[in-house]
């Protein structure tokens, strides 16, 4: 399925000759009016085995980011230069340094003291990055929402992304890659993912409650979105962990099907308004057979133009690299429409604050349309 595929959204255009400029990757400024902080968490859950690799307990590698109290500083590193050589590699972008993307300008002042003031009261969302993409490649939108006010956690989930680095300086490589894709497969990513998010959750309103960054945490407010994989897996997280109100999927299929009895909680589809047609058997034939079974609050919007990378840091990144998608949107304003409808989600179901862009077609937003 194309919204699961076992590819980086970058190898989508390996047919293309990058025009390779001499600039650095870089991610466009936040839209908050806060600072944005970010510290990195290494996470041991010790009571069970990994999914991919039983001989180990599982381990996690997260990236939080929140309001700071100050711009100032040393910015957070995007990926270090092994993730970069090993993402460029699997996208066939080898005429490229290796190194490149490790020097991709963030906006995150890397262990920034968080904003005063708001201790406990910042809502959190948890974000989930897409089979073989790592944690990195939701930087921009996690970025956006802590400016907005809003503490995120990044997930990479171990062994199912190009590469992880923890901090003794072991890497870790895809191992779930190397499993044969079966009826069973993405049932067990799933459960996996939705484990993962339920120990994080764990970890940050319990015994890491009072460190950098997760001090501003309210337990009461908590939400989820996720890309591709991630997006789907929100659903299932939802199922497992009552803690988490609301969520997103950025254009992820859904092969593990809501369980008759539903989820009432509010739901958001987003995907490529170009790829949708109805009844077909396309990557949104799962979301069609859902969407009766999501009970509560509800939306389905496609853009137009877009491709599955547009929802990602990957798109920005290609089109600086000169990497041709395929895309009839501007990378830049892929990821406008996406911080803007992502943030009015959570402000409506975390902060309750009423959001007319969620309830009709924007004049602002021609690109985006109402399936549901």
């Amino acid at each position: 399925m194309r919204g699961l595929a076992v590819v980086t959204a970058l190898s989508l255009a390996l047919s293309a000759t990058p025009a390779f400029a001499d600039t650095t990757p870089h991610l466009p400024a936040p839209t908050g009016n806060r600072p944005v902080g970010a510290t990195s968490l290494h996470l041991e859950d010790t009571s069970r085995p990994d999914p991919w690799v039983p001989s180990t307990h599982r381990e996690l590698m997260v990236s939080l980011y929140y309001p700071a109290a100050t711009a100032r500083g040393p910015k957070a590193r995007y990926v270090t230069p092994t993730e970069s050589a090993l993402m460029l590699q699997h996208a066939g972008l080898t005429d490229l340094p290796p190194d490149l993307l490790s020097k991709t300008r963030t906006n995150a002042v890397v262990d920034a003291a968080p904003a005063p003031g708001r201790r406990h009261r910042a809502p959190l969302v948890v974000l989930s990055p897409g089979f073989i993409n790592g944690r990195a490649t939701l930087t921009a939108l996690a970025e956006d929402l802590a400016s907005r006010g809003y503490v995120v956690a990044v997930v990479d989930h171990t062994h199912e992304n190009v590469a992880t680095t923890f901090p003794d300086g072991r890497v870790t490589t895809c191992a779930a890659c190397e499993v044969d894709h079966l009826d069973g497969f993405w049932a067990k990513l799933g459960a996996a993912r939705a484990a993962d998010v339920s120990f994080v959750l764990d970890q940050l309103t319990g015994p890491l409650r009072h460190r950098r960054g997760a001090n501003l945490v309210d337990p009461a407010r908590i939400a989820m979105a996720g890309h591709s994989a991630g997006g789907a897996s929100a659903i299932l997280a939802m199922l497992a962990d009552d803690r988490i109100r609301a969520g997103i999927d950025l254009d992820g299929s859904t092969h593990v099907p809501v369980p008759a009895e539903g989820l009432s909680r509010p739901f958001l589809f987003v995907g490529n308004k170009d790829l949708y047609v109805p009844g077909s058997l396309g990557p949104y034939r799962g979301w069609e057979r859902d969407w009766p079974r999501l009970t509560g609050w509800k939306r389905w919007l496609v853009v137009a133009g877009t491709r599955h990378a547009s929802f990602t840091d990957l798109g920005l990144l290609a089109d600086q690299l000169g990497v041709d998608l395929g895309t009839d949107i501007d990378a830049n304003r892929a990821l406008a429409i996406t911080r803007t409808y992502t943030a009015a989600f959570f402000d409506l179901h975390l902060r309750g604050t009423p959001q007319p862009l969620l309830e009709r077609p924007s004049a602002d937003h021609p690109e985006v349309t109402f399936v549901g």
